[in-house]
């Protein structure tokens, strides 16, 4: 068995007397879609922005992503969808589920929950109800994880960068209709359970919903579920391009293991995003299953440096929370994290939400979302 390396930080306060400040908003942002607006204003579920200024939107029900344009102050337009099937090899024509979104390297990345699900009940027939309660079901394309890249704004299948360098649109390789990286989490130890036993993602089943990419190809994962005794997980991963279009794991250990895992103490909570900031990790933490809670930001500090697998419990000098997200029951489910420069100062962090509530809406295609204050002390 591989050694484990134990990172116990042992909390020296407790809740907000450790960092945590209350939250401040810098600003509002509004968004303006053109095509299909009610199915992506209320679903929103991840974001990042391209070096050139774009803001790609994902949608936890869609086949595609959607570009924004800066078209003023405190506003992103020209709306322009991107179907994935036109860039990568899908499984089928069925949802995607993109649940975690970022932009390195020249490349737009986005991974599906790579979840089970239970059907819900309608409220029409009890008969019927109580089948659809006991019926799990997949949708192939939610095991998809792939990168794009990004050219003048545009989503290509392959291209030339000004430098020279040749980008090629690829996803991780496909195993039994599913990809690599659920076929490595299958196996493992604390997850085999919850992947072999069907477990739905709203019943604390395997569930992504964060993702941030480091250089050289690094990843880390965010799951919402499953949520171990209160520890939320990061599971972190290399990859490399084995030919055009196909994505496969490199070790990313000293001992061959293609993986790592990091188990952090987020007051139970689990993970809904990720978004780097430096060497630090910011993540977006909230409640799994259906469960409604307020979420809290936190900070893992010098997350790029870690080394094995790793225990955080929380410590001002390497885990703690920044602050609470404003909590309304019912409607505002953070989900999308980006950083953002507002007024000229970098330490903004904007927030996406899924089921909106009525005051983000503006008319039929358009909706606000918030930029808050990042803690200065970072």
């Amino acid at each position: 068995m591989a050694q484990v390396r134990q990172n116990y930080l042992y909390r020296k306060n407790s809740g907000k007397e450790m960092n945590q400040q209350e939250y401040f908003l810098l600003t509002r942002i509004l968004l303006q879609f053109e095509q299909r607006t009610q199915d992506i204003v209320s679903d929103i579920s991840a974001a990042a922005f391209s070096d050139d200024g774009s803001l790609w939107i994902g949608s936890d029900e869609m086949v595609g992503v959607e570009r924004l344009s800066p078209i003023g102050c405190s506003r992103y337009g020209k709306h322009q969808r991107f179907l994935l099937k036109d860039y990568i090899e899908l499984f089928d024509d069925d949802e995607i589920d993109i649940e975690g979104m970022d932009f390195a390297n020249g490349y737009l990345w986005l991974t599906g929950s790579h979840s089970m699900k239970r059907k819900k009940p309608k409220g029409k027939n009890l008969e019927t109800d109580l089948k659809r309660l006991a019926t799990i079901s997949t949708d192939l394309n939610r095991f998809i994880l792939a990168r794009i890249p990004v050219v003048n704004g545009e989503l290509i299948k392959e291209g030339m960068t000004g430098k020279g360098e040749q980008l090629v649109a690829d996803s991780l390789q496909k195993v039994n209709q599913r990809d690599l990286l659920f076929e490595i989490l299958k196996e493992d130890a604390h997850l085999q359970p919850f992947i072999n036993g069907k477990i739905p993602s709203k019943d604390n089943g395997l569930d992504i919903e964060g993702l941030a990419v480091a250089s050289n190809n690094r990843l880390f994962i965010g799951l919402r579920g499953p949520v171990l005794r209160g520890w939320a997980i990061i599971i972190e991963i290399q990859v490399t391009q084995s030919q055009p279009g196909v994505l496969v794991l490199q070790p990313i250990r000293d001992d061959g293991v293609k993986y790592k895992k990091h188990f952090l103490d987020l007051n139970g909570l689990g993970i809904r995003e990720l978004c780097l900031r430096g060497k630090d990790l910011i993540i977006l933490a909230g409640p799994t299953m259906g469960l409604e809670a307020r979420m809290q930001v936190f900070c893992w500090k010098n997350a790029v440096d870690s080394v094995g697998d790793n225990i955080y419990q929380q410590d001002q000098d390497s885990l703690f929370p920044l602050f609470d997200l404003p909590f309304t029951a019912g409607c505002d489910y953070a989900e999308g994290l980006a950083l953002y420069s507002c007024w000229g100062d970098k330490d903004g962090l904007m927030v996406f939400y899924d089921l909106p509530s009525e005051q983000r809406l503006r008319r039929d295609k358009q909706i606000l979302v918030d930029v808050f204050q990042i803690p200065i002390q970072l």
